[in-house]
């Protein structure tokens, strides 16, 4: 609609602009001449109004043809030539796009196309992103992660697809999930899925949780002591799904990742953290240093393990069983990042009996999880 009020308002304005507006319809070159000519202005500002979604009224596209002088008329036919078709026998008309007049409403207009209707570069890519994020889907796989999807009413479903014995399986859950299951040849399995994916015969298409925010889920509220974890470019999700699914066990209020360099909500994750995804809060936030200043302004300890570190967990949590702890936990290989042990309040090392002492992300997370646990 906008397109179309836009189209209208310049056609208004520019033919208002031509010497045959209250005369005969012109020749049929310079119709094709003003068309061109029209088509450009009009290109220029719906390609912005396609990207920017503004509105440019009429009125402001007239007072831009406005101060345009008329094209000049049309010469009239030029005398026989005896018999030489080679030559026209009209004279073509100046070209619209190179009379002062255009050029004069093609500035304008463009002059008024980034005055009026174009958005901060930083607004436009704030939208895409919004645009891209809400339409981004995930499939899930296998019984577990499709079953606890299934029963999750806070999870937006849109497709199922399970073979008939599957089918059968998940009954109860497909009831209750309120959407129409399409069966499935096991050989010609239709959803979009890694071939090695052991799916078990379902599969299902959602979008991603919302958790909300981290003040809300991380909030300390009367004599509760908190407990979260925070992982640090932790991005395998086979090790984020277990991390979730320990978190879950031991009663983490969330697990929290930044959004880039870190797992994502996929098929994968949610079959190894075998439905703790649903449960399991699992926030991600732009900048990981800042969640954890804003975790301490709230009243958190902060505790990061790393393998070199000189006092050992339980010695460092001993103290913190009435306070609200976050365990920061980086990726295997390269540790906490320098910024973020820098965040730290204190840092730890799990003990170990022997010469070897380095554990998967994941048991680490575990082994930490039980230790903070441990007096509360």
């Amino acid at each position: 609609m906008i397109q179309n009020k836009v189209r209208r308002g310049f056609f208004a304005a520019v033919h208002a602009q031509m010497p045959w507006h209250h005369g005969p319809a012109p020749p049929c070159d310079v119709v094709s001449a003003v068309m061109v000519w029209k088509g450009m202005v009009i290109g220029r500002w719906w390609a912005t109004l396609e990207s920017n979604q503004a509105w440019v009224s009429p009125a402001e596209l007239q007072s831009a043809a406005a101060p345009c002088s008329p094209s000049p008329e049309p010469e009239p036919l030029a005398p026989d030539r005896g018999g030489d078709t080679s030559a026209p026998s009209v004279r073509q008309a100046e070209n619209p796009l190179h009379s002062s007049g255009g050029a004069r409403i093609v500035r304008r207009a463009v002059e008024l196309g980034v005055a009026v209707v174009q958005k901060p570069k930083w607004v436009i890519e704030k939208e895409r992103a919004r645009r891209a994020a809400a339409a981004e889907t995930v499939w899930l796989f296998g019984l577990h992660a499709v079953r606890d999807a299934l029963m999750n009413p806070a999870r937006e479903k849109l497709r199922l697809v399970v073979t008939r014995n599957a089918a059968d399986r998940l009954g109860e859950a497909i009831a209750a999930g309120g959407l129409e299951p399409e069966i499935a040849d096991p050989r010609k399995f239709p959803a979009p899925l890694d071939p090695g994916s052991v799916h078990q015969g379902a599969a299902l298409e959602v979008k991603a949780l919302d958790w909300g925010s981290l003040d809300e889920r991380c909030v300390v509220a009367g004599e509760a002591a908190p407990l979260v974890v925070l992982l640090d470019r932790v991005t395998d999700p086979h090790n984020v799904g277990a991390i979730l699914r320990s978190a879950e066990v031991f009663g983490a209020a969330a697990v929290i990742a930044p959004s880039r360099h870190s797992a994502p909500e996929t098929g994968a994750l949610a079959k190894t953290a075998s439905g703790a995804l649903e449960r399991q809060p699992y926030l991600r936030v732009t900048n990981l240093a800042d969640a954890m200043g804003r975790l301490q302004a709230m009243g958190y300890t902060l505790v990061g393990l790393d393998g070199e570190a000189e006092g050992e967990l339980p010695e460092t949590l001993a103290g913190l069983v009435d306070r609200p702890v976050g365990l920061v936990l980086g990726a295997e290989g390269p540790g906490l990042r320098d910024k973020t042990r820098a965040t730290c309040d204190r840092i730890a090392r799990i003990p170990f009996a022997r010469a070897f002492g380095s554990l998967n992300v994941s048991n680490a997370a575990a082994v930490a999880l039980f230790a903070a646990r441990q007096g509360r």
